[in-house]
């Protein structure tokens, strides 16, 4: 009996222990959960919003705010080109006179000057051509004096008239055909008073070579059957050549401005202007040739060079505009942050369109005329970041 009332006691002794233990922990998590909160004031942002791009923040007067303003802008268009040569300023050079080339003396790439000797040819054709004029001028030198004979005859009455004026037809044919003679030889290039079967190649304009289709050695043929040895073209004048897509070519017209960027030049703009689009497009591309001419008295511009062209439209139109400052890149997007009131303030993506001078960046959508953007995105980004 002892030992059974013992054992009902310790029972007993076990759940009054487990009921006290829990009593206790309920009135130190009751004592814990009566603890002083964290002091709002200690975070710059007071409140966590639903909405991921809505931020509300404590001082909100700190964050100075612009108007989007409306402007009267240029239109603009930004598109890659291709300097070329003007096809009004180039000149393909050929031989009238075939032959073997034997020396060349300037090459792709060098400037030259009109008159230049380019290459030396020898040539058959003016070696025939030196030996007409050789034959007509010896022709003219006999009818010369045959026509003197005749005329110290007729003057002394020992022939006829008729006799006369046969020597002075054979005398003025004798003098076409030396003409004719004189001509061809320099038409060929060579010169009548220096003989010789070398035929020099000139230059026909001063610029730049910009092709070349002959090495040493080479056989010149006919001039029918030949291409053209060299392309000189004057680089003091360039085509700025651009494929515009079709969405874009409603903003873009014969007469238009181009201002002209080059790699390099990072500082410097370049005037041109639209002179022609193409009635055609490119059917695998999409896109339409503009040709922009653009003056280039320094030789800045070099052909195959690639450049950016931006055409401004004669008309200006309005835009919306707010300071480029009021703009962070963020996931590859663009944001600004607009005040909702009451501390709150949210982010919308814009999408931007080209510069304004003085510091403005030009708004497509995204913002209405009426709203209102903090200056600094990046100072108002950081200090939503200080959690």
């Amino acid at each position: 009996m002892k030992k059974h009332s013992h054992a009902r006691l310790s029972r007993r002794q076990i759940a009054f222990l487990a009921c006290s233990f829990l009593s206790l922990s309920i009135l130190l998590l009751a004592a814990g959960c009566s603890g002083d909160k964290p002091d709002p004031s200690s975070s710059k942002v007071v409140e966590t919003n639903a909405d991921p791009d809505v931020f509300t923040m404590q001082n909100a007067n700190q964050f100075a705010l612009s108007s989007v303003q409306v402007r009267k802008v240029s239109d603009e268009v930004h598109v890659n080109c291709a300097i070329t040569p003007d096809v009004n300023l180039s000149v393909p050079v050929v031989s009238l006179g075939g032959g073997m080339v034997v020396e060349i003396k300037s090459k792709l790439g060098d400037s030259v000057q009109k008159g230049q000797v380019l290459l030396l040819i020898n040539s058959p054709d003016l070696s025939g051509a030196f030996s007409d004029y050789q034959k007509a001028k010896a022709d003219e030198q006999l009818a010369d004096k045959q026509l003197a004979r005749s005329q110290l005859l007729y003057d002394k009455g020992a022939i006829a008239l008729a006799d006369l004026e046969n020597a002075q037809d054979v005398h003025a044919k004798a003098k076409v055909d030396l003409d004719t003679a004189i001509a061809h030889v320099k038409v060929l290039g060579g010169d009548v008073n220096h003989p010789t079967t070398l035929l020099p190649l000139r230059a026909p304009i001063s610029g730049t070579i910009v092709d070349q289709q002959i090495t040493n050695g080479t056989g010149v043929r006919s001039l029918d059957n030949q291409q053209a040895l060299f392309t000189i073209a004057d680089l003091s004048q360039v085509w700025v050549l651009c494929d515009v897509y079709q969405d874009m070519l409603p903003r873009v017209h014969i007469g238009d401005t181009a201002d002209i960027s080059v790699n390099g030049y990072a500082h410097d703009q370049f005037a041109g202007k639209v002179i022609n689009i193409s009635e055609v497009l490119d059917p695998t591309t999409r896109t339409a040739k503009v040709r922009i001419e653009l003056p280039n008295p320094n030789h800045i511009m070099r052909a195959g060079m690639y450049v950016t062209a931006t055409f401004r439209a004669r008309e200006q139109v309005e835009s919306q505009v707010v300071p480029t400052t009021a703009i962070i890149q963020l996931h590859d997007s663009n944001w600004v942050f607009v005040p909702l009131g009451d501390g709150k303030f949210r982010r919308v993506r814009v999408e931007l369109g080209p510069e304004v001078q003085g510091g403005y960046q030009q708004i497509v959508s995204g913002l209405k005329p009426s709203d209102q953007v903090v200056t600094s995105a990046l100072q108002f980004s950081s200090a939503a970041e200080e959690k």
